[in-house]
C-alpha cells in the first residue's frame, strides 16, 4: 500500500470530490481518480460511491478513513521529528475561531506566539461559523459549544460574559432603558437567525422574551460596530465592549455566561507544533482570565 495513495484517499474523503482533492494536492483529476482506483483494487473493496455530484464514503471507506487518519498522524509526527536537527517547533497551524475571539482577542497576541516559535506559521480563520476538523478546515478550533460527536478532543478554554450595550450618542437621543421590558421601545441589534451556527447564539430572548432586532448582523464584530455607530442596543462580549469608552453597559444585573472550548482532532495528539499552539492559547487566556469575566 502506497502512502501517497492514502494521502489522496484522505483528500477525497475530506473534500467530497475528486476534482477538489486534485486541486488541494496539486494533481490533475485523472491522476487522482486513477490512484483511487489502484488503492481500491489493492484493498479489494470500493471506498467511495462515485457520482457526478461527488464521492461518498462507503461503509468500508468509513472504516478505512479512521485507520488512514492514524497513519497520517504518525507520518506527520515522524516527519516533524526526523526532518531537522533542531528541537524547535515548526510547521503550519490553522486556527478557526469565532470572529470576536479571533480578531478582537487573538490577533494582537499572535506576534508573541511567532516570536516564541520562529519556525511556526500561524493561519487564523476568524469567521462566525463552525469548522470541520476531520476535513482539516482547521487544526485547532475555538468553539462556543463542546462537541459531543466525532473523534475530537475538547477542553474548556475560558468562560466569558455578554451584556447589553449602547453608544452614548444613542442613549442621548433615545433615553436609557431601566428594565428589561423597556427594551421593547428601543432599536435592537441581533444575529441573523437562520444563519446561526449554534443555538447558544440565539440569546436575545434571554434579555427580553419579545426581543425583535431591527438590524441583524451575522457576526459579533459587526454587531459591535453597529452599536458603536449608534444603531441601537446590542448584546456584546464584555471583553470587547469594555475597552470602548463610547459604549455604555446597560442593565448590568442581566448577564449571559458562555464558554470557549478548544478542540482538536484525536489524530493531532502526536503533533508537537499543534500542541505548542494549544499550550500558548491556554497560557494566554489564563493570564487574561479577568477580562473575560
Amino acid at each position: 500500500m502506497n502512502w501517497d495513495d492514502i494521502r489522496i484517499f484522505l483528500a477525497i474523503a475530506r473534500t467530497g470530490q475528486i476534482l477538489a482533492a486534485g486541486k488541494r494536492l496539486g494533481l490533475n483529476h485523472a491522476t487522482v481518480a486513477r490512484r483511487l482506483t489502484a488503492l481500491e483494487t489493492s484493498l479489494g473493496c470500493r471506498l467511495f460511491d462515485r457520482s457526478t455530484s461527488g464521492c461518498v464514503l462507503t461503509e468500508e471507506g468509513s472504516r478505512f478513513f479512521e485507520r488512514a487518519e492514524r497513519i497520517e498522524a504518525e507520518m506527520v509526527a515522524a516527519e516533524a521529528d526526523l526532518g531537522g536537527h533542531t528541537p524547535g517547533i515548526g510547521g503550519t497551524v490553522r486556527i478557526g475561531a469565532p470572529d470576536g475571539f479571533g480578531v478582537a482577542y487573538l490577533v494582537p497576541r499572535l506576534t508573541a506566539l511567532t516570536q516564541q516559535h520562529p519556525g511556526l506559521t500561524v493561519q487564523l480563520v476568524p469567521v462566525p461559523r463552525s469548522f470541520s476538523l476531520s476535513r482539516r478546515e482547521a487544526d485547532i478550533a475555538v468553539t462556543i459549544d463542546r462537541p459531543d460527536t466525532g473523534r475530537l478532543v475538547a477542553s474548556k478554554l475560558v468562560d466569558y460574559a455578554l451584556g447589553l450595550y449602547a453608544s452614548k450618542a444613542y442613549l442621548a437621543k433615545r433615553g436609557t432603558p431601566r428594565t428589561s421590558s423597556d427594551l421593547a421601545a428601543h432599536d435592537l441589534i441581533g444575529y441573523v437567525e437562520d444563519l446561526l451556527y449554534s443555538p447558544s447564539l440565539n440569546y436575545g430572548t434571554d434579555f427580553n422574551k419579545d426581543w425583535q432586532a431591527r438590524i441583524e448582523i451575522a457576526s459579533a464584530l459587526g454587531q459591535t460596530e453597529a452599536v458603536r455607530g449608534g444603531a441601537g442596543i446590542g448584546i456584546l462580549h464584555d471583553f470587547i465592549a469594555r475597552a470602548d469608552m463610547d459604549l455604555v453597559p446597560l442593565l448590568p444585573e442581566m448577564k449571559l455566561r458562555r464558554a470557549y472550548w478548544m478542540v482538536t482532532h484525536e489524530s493531532s495528539r502526536p503533533l508537537r507544533h499543534i500542541a505548542a499552539v494549544q499550550a500558548f492559547l491556554r497560557d494566554q487566556v489564563a493570564k487574561d482570565k479577568a477580562m473575560f469575566g
